[in-house]
């Protein structure tokens, strides 16, 4: 009996499942050579893909996504979690607060890993948690990385709240400053004596793959420290875009 042609729901389920198997992120060529579909076929599976979260993209590279990481423990080796997880405990160690790691989902950032010091058990670490830009400075990095006109759906949670979109304290000037600094602060929006500081890691324009947030006691973010602490995050959020597109020449 003839072997029946491969159906769409075949190839991506192919290319999640290469994409699993990788032992770093993947280029497309390769991922599309591996299971034998043309490179345009491949790329407008993947799209709806990352899309719906089944696949991450960094640059030219893919891992799995958050929806595999929930589904299958397969995916651990190569996951974002494994590769971000030796950043997020070095950022730890030389801050000495606590890290976590932050993506995008549809209207909202994703908390995916945590590293709190023993110090700081007494805040919560919002693991699962899907947070919202205009209360906590992951999402607040990672939209700001965003075009533009991919901000619309992370802006209605803080319309439905009643928060300001306009104005020098509205949430536009926010992503404004973000986006001018590289960097989100956040001093006392969701708990006044809970501080942070995010970054987004973005291999390419507009295309934030996720966020380093630091967090700590608003004490411990006293304006004569936060210089230090802004560059302990940009060199960590470097260090993890090297590991996420240059796999052979990024290191753990």
């Amino acid at each position: 009996m003839p072997e029946a042609p491969r159906t769409a729901v075949d190839k991506a389920l192919d290319l999640v499942e290469a994409v699993t198997r990788a032992p770093r992120p993947v280029r497309l060529t390769d991922l599309a050579g591996e299971v034998g579909l043309h490179r345009a076929t491949a790329y407008r599976i993947l799209l709806d893909l990352v899309r719906r979260g089944w696949v991450l993209r960094a640059g030219d590279r893919y891992l799995p996504g958050t929806a595999v990481l929930r589904m299958s423990a397969a995916a651990a080796g190569n996951s974002l979690t494994a590769l971000a997880r030796p950043v997020l405990r070095d950022l730890s160690d030389v801050t000495g607060m606590m890290v976590n790691l932050q993506v995008l989902e549809t209207d909202r950032a994703r908390v995916i890993d945590v590293v709190r010091p023993e110090r700081l058990a007494m805040i919560s670490h919002l693991l699962g948690e899907a947070l919202p830009v205009h209360r906590f400075a992951g999402p607040l990095a990672l939209v700001a990385a965003l075009d533009p006109a991919a901000r619309a759906p992370y802006l209605r949670p803080a319309e439905d709240d009643g928060y300001p979109l306009d104005g020098d304290a509205g949430l536009l000037a926010d992503i404004a400053r973000t986006e001018r600094t590289g960097i989100a602060v956040e001093r006392g929006r969701n708990e006044k004596l809970v501080s942070s500081i995010s970054g987004a890691v973005t291999p390419g324009p507009g295309a934030p793959v996720c966020a380093l947030t630091v967090v700590g006691p608003d004490a411990e973010f006293e304006e004569a420290r936060l210089p230090a602490l802004e560059q302990a995050l940009r060199d960590a959020g470097e260090r993890l875009r090297r590991i996420l597109t240059d796999p052979q020449g990024g290191t753990a």
